[in-house]
């Protein structure tokens, strides 16, 4: 307590109230997702096909094989991840003994879901998983040119939106439900409008019923490109952003969706004036799109400072997108969340409002001292008290506890 009272005193000394920035931090939730606990497996009883180009590397043991195990594991992380949270759940994690294609899902077969969600008080997001299935070999799916194959997904996204809102219903609070499909080509195509038509009109169908925006709020992904689509990404983000814009949806920014001199924290603001709400998918591309454990580098640094400067917060819905199977799964959970976390908090502790003075007077010597000298200042011991607060393991108790629970489920297959 003696060292975080020193920190505060002098965060105190620059302005900022350490306590508040502690309390805005709580009130921050992270849908953490449910692939990086299996590998994006999934636990479909029909066998899938192509990956669509998700693919976790490594065999590190441990991995989780049922719904009960991922459960475990989620709940082991959330346990040592200060606040309260949520948990996004793709459509393949379905926990039932039925056999449902894609196409037949229902919110029974994910019923256990919220009632494990609501046994620990942390909300539900959910998306429909339109990859690693036959109808998703060609790479195509929604802008498939066979009608068959477009409307076995139009059912699926339909579904998956019903399922999402009741979701949303069961619990309270919103469901974010994103969708992202893998459409494209490896080489240069011909007639890329005629495939984005079809892109276009299958999501009209999708969306055509209004769901209850207090139960769901639905997102659309792109992508800059992705393996085997080298050529052409027929939902690129231009595509999703003025069907956005049109159709009042949330687009969805990935930071590894784009190219790697692209900043995601500069889209931020340009997007915030166009859409009333946006979703952003946290991940670290280390090349391009390689879905790496988030640290808390330069990059989610810039995140973070621009929805806090930016007055963005409210109006963002916070996920984690990564999956590394070389590493303790449940570890890589927890220095993901924590590392977004640890980045907002930094974000929450600056003198917002001597720092937008200094630029807005056009007084860049000072801006540039301040955001140089703010960098020395204790951020890790209001770090470790808001830890302490909220009874969560930090430093080497926090890397013995993760060991521990690595050591426990190392004997899974």
């Amino acid at each position: 307590m003696q060292s975080y009272d020193v920190a505060k005193n002098r965060f105190a000394d620059w302005g900022v109230d350490a306590e508040k920035a502690m309390e805005a931090l709580s009130r921050i939730s992270i849908s953490m997702h449910c692939w990086q606990g299996d590998d994006v497996v999934g636990f479909e009883k029909k066998t899938g096909s192509s990956s669509g180009g998700i693919q976790a590397t490594g065999n590190h043991p441990g991995r989780a094989r049922t719904p009960n195990e991922l459960r475990e594991d989620a709940r082991f992380a959330f346990d040592n991840i200060p606040g309260s949270h949520r948990f996004n759940l793709h459509a393949m994690y379905l926990d039932t003994e039925a056999t449902p294609d894609r196409d037949e899902i229902e919110y029974d077969h994910f019923k256990s879901w919220v009632d494990w969600a609501k046994s620990i008080g942390v909300g539900l997001d959910f998306n429909p998983t339109m990859f690693a299935h036959r109808n998703s070999d060609d790479n195509l799916t929604l802008s498939h040119p066979d009608k068959g194959i477009r409307d076995f997904w139009i059912e699926h996204g339909k579904r998956s939106r019903e399922i999402a809102a009741r979701f949303g219903k069961e619990q309270g609070s919103a469901c974010i439900t994103n969708l992202w499909v893998p459409d494209g080509y490896k080489d240069v195509p011909v007639d890329r409008l005629a495939a984005r038509q079809r892109l276009e009109s299958s999501l009209d169908s999708i969306f055509k019923v209004e769901l209850d925006h207090a139960h769901i709020r639905e997102a659309v992904e792109s992508k800059l490109f992705g393996i085997g689509v080298e050529a052409c990404t027929v939902g690129s983000h231009e595509f999703y952003l003025g069907y956005a814009i049109r159709n009042k949806k949330l687009v969805c920014l990935d930071m590894g969706h784009f190219h790697p001199t692209e900043s995601v924290a500069d889209k931020l603001s340009s997007v915030s004036l166009q859409l009333d709400e946006i979703l952003l998918h946290v991940s670290r591309p280390m090349r391009w799109d390689s879905d790496h454990v988030i640290l808390l580098n330069d990059e989610v640094q810039a995140v973070a400072q621009e929805l806090v400067m930016g007055d963005l917060l409210k109006r963002t819905h916070i996920g984690l997108d990564f999956f590394d199977a070389t590493i303790s799964r449940t570890a890589a959970w927890v220095v993901g969340v924590r590392n977004m976390q640890k980045a907002l908090l930094r974000a929450l502790l600056l003198p917002r409002n001597e720092l937008q003075s200094a630029e807005a007077n056009l007084d860049f010597t000072k801006r540039l001292l301040l955001t140089e000298e703010l960098k020395d200042l204790p951020y890790a011991e209001i770090w470790n008290e808001f830890c302490d607060r909220h009874n969560c393991a930090h430093g080497r108790s926090l890397i013995e506890d993760l060991g521990t629970y690595q050591n426990k489920v190392a004997a899974r297959g």
